[in-house]
């Protein structure tokens, strides 16, 4: 039989299975924080501690709130409040504009209407890899709620080349859905493991990890599309908003490992570092694109320093410019 018929005779059966292994990868790793109505839909957002300046955490592509844990697991306390944020369409998170979430400035807007809710007029940013973009993007687009910025091994600039050809076919209306809801899943949970370990080579992972990442989220056909349309949108964002770089006003600290295959440091972090004047970067030897996971007391002193220096002059319960829970912060200025 010719294989592209077969393939339309199994689409059915990987399709019923598809839906089969989404709601047991649901039931497998369920949310564990709260909701919160934004812009871009509801956001799960996992809010916890107590402090006097909050600490956002974003994940990058492929990632979930999870995502964190197995780097900085216990180290989060030492934070204060620490605010992670499953970006639209990823994890639990809704993303109710679509394809038009690809735009960071949405992205950005969707941030700032969680710290609205929570009723916080500053924080400081935490972004690994992709959503380092996303970082800079909140720093020129709402500079007075930024604090200060630590970017992971972050995207920030345009690059040369291009997407794995499974973002670029996922992110393909028509043919991206056929694709995420038959073979995504199959192939993704065959190709995890070796997957992974590519991601932060040379360092390596523990078996437990994408479990304790639940990685398995993002295979999920709506949250695999998400993921895609962000990827191949991606290079039009940063290239966009890569000229505005020196209007970056608050400090920024970029951690970055000189071994790092997936994004590479020395155009997006010396980049980074070069564009905004106020860059503290901190290169890591032998470090791949998980510099929490190589290095997670150091990463946690570099977002301790950044607190301490956004923080000099503050006393406990001094809020002077505190909001009231839902209300915006353009209203409060």
């Amino acid at each position: 039989m010719d294989p592209f018929l077969a393939s339309l005779a199994l689409a059915p059966v990987l399709t019923a299975w598809t839906a089969a292994r989404t709601r047991a990868i649901t039931r497998a790793f369920p949310p564990r924080g709260r909701f919160i109505e934004t812009r871009a839909g509801r956001l799960h957002v996992v809010d916890s501690g107590e402090g006097l300046l909050p600490v956002v955490f974003l994940h990058g592509a492929s990632g979930n709130v999870r995502t964190w844990e197995p780097a900085l697991g216990r180290r989060l306390g030492r934070l204060g409040r620490t605010i992670l944020i499953d970006r639209p369409g990823h994890g639990f998170s809704e993303r109710r504009a679509g394809r038009a979430t690809v735009a960071l400035d949405h992205q950005a807007g969707a941030v700032i209407d969680v710290l609205d809710v929570l009723g916080l007029p500053r924080a400081v940013i935490v972004a690994h890899s992709l959503a380092g973009a996303l970082a800079c993007r909140l720093a020129l687009d709402h500079g007075d709620r930024v604090a200060g910025l630590v970017l992971l091994a972050p995207v920030t600039h345009p690059w040369p080349g291009g997407v794995h050809w499974y973002y670029r076919v996922a992110a393909t209306p028509l043919i991206g859905p056929l694709f995420a809801w038959t073979l995504v899943l199959p192939l993704g949970e065959l190709w995890m493991k070796r997957s992974i370990q590519g991601v932060f080579m040379p360092q390596s992972v523990s078996a437990s990890y994408s479990d304790e990442a639940a990685i398995a989220l993002v295979l999920r056909p709506r949250q695999f599309m998400a993921n895609a349309e962000d990827v191949a949108g991606l290079f039009r964002e940063v290239a966009a908003q890569a000229p505005r770089y020196a209007e970056i006003a608050c400090p920024v600290t970029v951690i970055s490992g000189n071994q790092d295959s997936v994004v590479w440091t020395h155009l997006h972090s010396l980049g980074t570092a070069r564009d905004v004047t106020q860059t503290r970067l901190v290169l890591l030897d032998g470090v791949g694109h998980g510099p929490h996971h190589a290095a997670p007391d150091q990463v946690v002193e570099e977002i301790e320093r950044m607190l301490a220096a956004s923080t000099r002059g503050m006393q406990p319960g001094d809020q002077p410019s505190r909001l009231e829970p839902g209300q915006t912060g353009r209203a409060a200025s």
